[in-house]
């Protein structure tokens, strides 16, 4: 949600990728669909803290939603949270910001945690000051598709945690500009936060003060 950042050298031009799109197809957590064969990687930046973990992210979209699989390495996992809507952030997590019309300071949030617990949201953002709001009737085909993995070694030692999820259209309505049609561009942004010893944090693309920067988001472009 709110978690602060030192302040990056802010590249003069945002970043921008391209997500192809797909047929829809199964989550499992492990991100081993062949459909993932098409989509390339994006690497996060470290922007805080000591922890020195490479940190992946895929995208695809099909007729009727976002899908996404992030990678992150990791040592540790802490993660105690066993609730749904919780305050996931303050534990380790993945988040992904879509804002599809830039015409209102208002995008969605969606966050992810080891244990495979969401946090899927509608932010309004007015002069700074933002708030979620839940989703009404979630359920049916506005309900997410969601599933984690922790990696292992044989003696029980982690070395990766990976999430995997599908966005339906139909959550973020009413927002414009939804469903994209080939050539359409969304502003977005990927982060990840860890807690192993202190927190540290990963972005796609830097923002100045917090997560909730969204005039700082990338572009994203669809096929």
């Amino acid at each position: 949600m709110a978690l602060l950042l030192s302040a990056p050298a802010f590249a003069q031009e945002g970043k921008q990728t391209l997500i192809k799109k797909t047929t829809n197809f199964d989550i499992s957590g492990d991100g081993t669909a062949p459909e993932w064969n098409r989509a390339d990687w994006i690497s996060l930046e470290k922007r805080r803290g000591v922890a020195d973990y490479t940190t992946r992210v895929k995208l695809l979209y099909s007729e009727t939603g976002i899908f996404g699989l992030f990678s992150c390495q990791d040592v540790k996992i802490t993660a105690t949270l066993k609730e749904d809507f919780a305050n996931l952030w303050t534990e380790d997590v993945i988040e992904v910001f879509f804002w599809p019309d830039e015409s209102v300071p208002l995008y969605f949030e969606y966050e992810l945690s080891p244990l495979n617990y969401e946090l899927a949201i509608l932010v309004p953002n007015m002069d700074g000051t933002f708030f979620g709001w839940k989703p009404w009737q979630y359920d049916g085909d506005r309900k997410t598709r969601h599933a984690t993995r922790i990696v292992t070694k044989e003696d029980g030692t982690v070395t990766e945690w990976r999430a995997e999820f599908f966005i339906p259209y139909s959550l973020l309505k009413p927002l414009r500009n939804v469903p994209p049609e080939a050539g359409d561009q969304w502003r977005m942004n990927l982060y990840r936060i860890d807690y192993d010893n202190a927190s540290a944090a990963w972005s796609w693309q830097p923002v100045r003060t917090n997560f909730h920067n969204f005039e700082r988001f990338g572009v994203i472009v669809f096929e």
